[in-house]
C-alpha cells in the first residue's frame, strides 16, 4: 500500500481537520521524535513556520509530541522553508519541520520534514513515520510552552550574503512577499546589498498569505515594476521556496526562463555537469528547444521538486527546477530556494551587464494552456477511453510540435491538464476538450 498521509510535499490539509487535527499532529511529533532518537544519541529537531494563523497551534502540537518522545525542539519562528532545510543541515539537528502549505490558501497548512542532510525524507522513512503515526494516534497533546530562536534566520541570511559578492547600490527592485514567510528577511537581504527595495504584500495578518499576491498572482508586481521604472521584480510564494520574476518591461520570467538563463550561464562557465538541466514534464517545450540549440540536454521528471531533486542527485546535475518557480542550485542548496534563486539570477545580470529582457530573449515560449479539473472519484486516467481519445486527437493535429500532460495533483483533489502547441486557440481547444472528458469520467 502507498503512503496515506504524505504527498509529494509532506502532509497537507485544512488546519484543525484530519490529518492536521490535534491528535494526528501530536502523533506525528511523537513518531518523528522516535525516528529522531533512532538516528541520534542527543536528538534535536528544528522547527519553522510561515505566517498562517494556524502555524502557532500546529507548532505546539508538534513540539508536544517531540517532547513526549524525549526530543528537544528548537522553534525558529517565522522563517522560509529553505531556511529550515539549511538550518537542519548546518545546525545540531537530526531533523527539521517546516509548518507551511506553501502556495495554498491560509486555511490549509502542512508539515514538511527534512533530514540532517537537508533533504526531505525518503519515501521509506515517510512510510515508517506513517506507520508510527497510526499506531500512536489517540491521546490529545498536553499544553507546551515555547520560545523562538531567531539566530538561525540571521545565519542563513549571512550564508546567502556570502555567495553574492556584488553591490546593488542604485538598483531599484520590487518585491512581492506574498504576506508570507519572507516578508521580513527578503527585503532586508537586498537592502543589505544596497538595493532600493519596494515591497508589496509585506504585511501578514495570518489570513492574507498568498491572497491575490505572490508567485501565483504576479499581475500587481508586473504593474509595479513598470510604474516604478525598476530594474526587475520578484514574487515569492508563502514559504519562499519558489520565486517568479518580472523584467524591466513587465515581462513575466518564470521557472523555465530561470532554468534557461542560469543553464546557459553555468554551461558557458563550465559549471553544468554533463551539460544537463533537470525539469518536469510541465516545463515548456520552448525550454527544451532553446537548451538543445546550445548543446544542453533537458531531462524531465514527474511533477514535484522532490522528484527533480532525486533525479539531480542520481545524475550529479547542478541545476533543476519547475516552471512554477522552484529552482534548485545543488551546489548551494538541497531544496528550491526563492531567495537563493533571486541572488543567483541577479549575479548573472550584474556580471553580464544584461537585464532580464535581454537574458530571456532567445527563449521562445510555446503557447500553453493549463486546466485544473476538480474530481469526485479518482480513477486511472489511462483507463478512460474518452480521455485517451481526446489526447490522441491533440497529438494527431500537433504531432511533434505539441505536448499533452495529464496528471493528478499530489496535494489537492485535482486533475491537471497541460497542452502545448504552435497556436494558442488550438491549444486552448484541446485542453478544454480533454478537461471536459475528465469531468465526465470522474464524476
Amino acid at each position: 500500500m502507498g503512503k496515506q498521509l504524505f504527498g509529494t510535499d509532506g502532509i497537507r490539509g485544512v488546519a484543525g481537520e484530519y490529518p492536521l487535527d490535534s491528535k494526528t499532529v501530536f502523533a506525528f511529533g511523537r513518531a518523528l521524535g522516535e525516528w529522531a532518537r533512532e538516528h541520534s544519541p542527543d536528538p534535536r529537531v528544528a522547527l519553522g513556520m510561515d505566517t498562517r494563523e494556524s502555524g502557532e497551534q500546529l507548532s505546539k502540537w508538534v513540539m508536544a509530541g517531540l517532547k513526549a518522545a524525549g526530543v528537544t525542539p528548537d522553534h525558529h519562528g517565522v522563517v522560509t522553508t529553505p531556511c529550515v532545510a539549511w538550518t537542519t543541515k548546518n545546525g545540531p539537528f537530526v531533523a527539521g519541520v517546516m509548518i507551511s502549505a506553501s502556495h495554498n490558501p491560509y486555511r490549509d497548512n502542512g508539515l514538511k520534514v527534512f533530514a540532517h542532510t537537508g533533504y526531505k525524507l525518503p519515501d521509506a522513512d515517510e512510510k515508517q513515520l506513517e506507520t508510527q503515526i497510526f499506531a500512536l494516534a489517540g491521546p490529545e497533546p498536553e499544553a507546551v510552552t515555547w520560545r523562538w530562536f531567531g539566530l538561525r534566520d540571521r545565519l542563513y541570511r549571512e550564508y546567502l550574503d556570502s555567495i553574492f559578492p556584488h553591490s546593488l547600490a542604485g538598483r531599484k527592485i520590487v518585491m512581492d512577499c506574498a504576506n508570507g514567510a519572507a516578508y521580513s528577511s527578503a527585503p532586508l537581504l537586498l537592502r543589505e546589498c544596497g538595493a532600493e527595495v519596494i515591497v508589496l504584500s509585506g504585511g501578514p495578518d495570518g489570513q492574507n498569505i498568498n491572497e491575490g499576491c505572490g508567485a501565483l498572482h504576479p499581475e500587481a508586481l508586473q504593474r509595479a515594476v513598470v510604474e516604478h521604472g525598476a530594474w526587475c521584480g520578484v514574487a515569492f510564494d508563502g514559504d519562499a521556496d519558489r520565486a517568479m520574476f518580472v523584467s524591466a518591461s513587465g515581462k513575466l520570467i518564470d521557472g523555465d526562463h530561470v532554468l534557461f538563463i542560469a543553464g546557459r550561464d553555468m554551461h558557458a562557465r563550465g559549471h553544468l555537469p554533463n551539460a544537463e538541466v533537470v525539469a518536469t514534464v510541465m516545463s515548456n517545450l520552448g525550454l527544451e528547444v532553446a537548451l538543445t540549440q546550445r548543446g544542453i540536454s533537458l531531462v524531465r521528471t514527474a511533477v514535484g521538486d522532490k522528484y527533480v531533486l532525486e533525479e539531480m542527485v542520481r545524475r550529479g546535475a547542478a541545476l533543476g527546477g519547475e516552471q512554477s518557480g522552484h529552482v534548485i542550485f545543488h551546489e548551494h542548496a538541497t531544496t528550491g530556494d526563492g531567495l537563493l534563486t533571486l541572488l543567483l539570477l541577479l549575479d548573472v545580470m550584474v556580471r553580464t551587464g544584461s537585464d532580464l529582457d535581454e537574458l530571456s530573449r532567445d527563449f521562445v515560449v510555446f503557447p500553453q494552456k493549463l486546466v485544473n479539473v476538480r474530481f469526485g472519484v479518482k480513477k486511472p486516467l489511462e483507463d478512460q477511453s474518452a480521455v485517451q481519445d481526446a489526447i490522441a486527437k491533440c497529438y494527431g493535429e500537433f504531432g511533434q510540435q505539441g505536448r499533452v500532460v495529464v496528471r493528478f495533483s499530489g496535494t489537492e483533489p485535482l486533475a491537471r491538464v497541460m497542452v502545448e502547441g504552435p497556436a494558442q486557440d488550438r491549444v486552448e481547444h484541446h485542453a478544454n476538450a480533454i478537461a471536459a472528458e475528465i469531468v465526465t469520467a470522474l464524476v
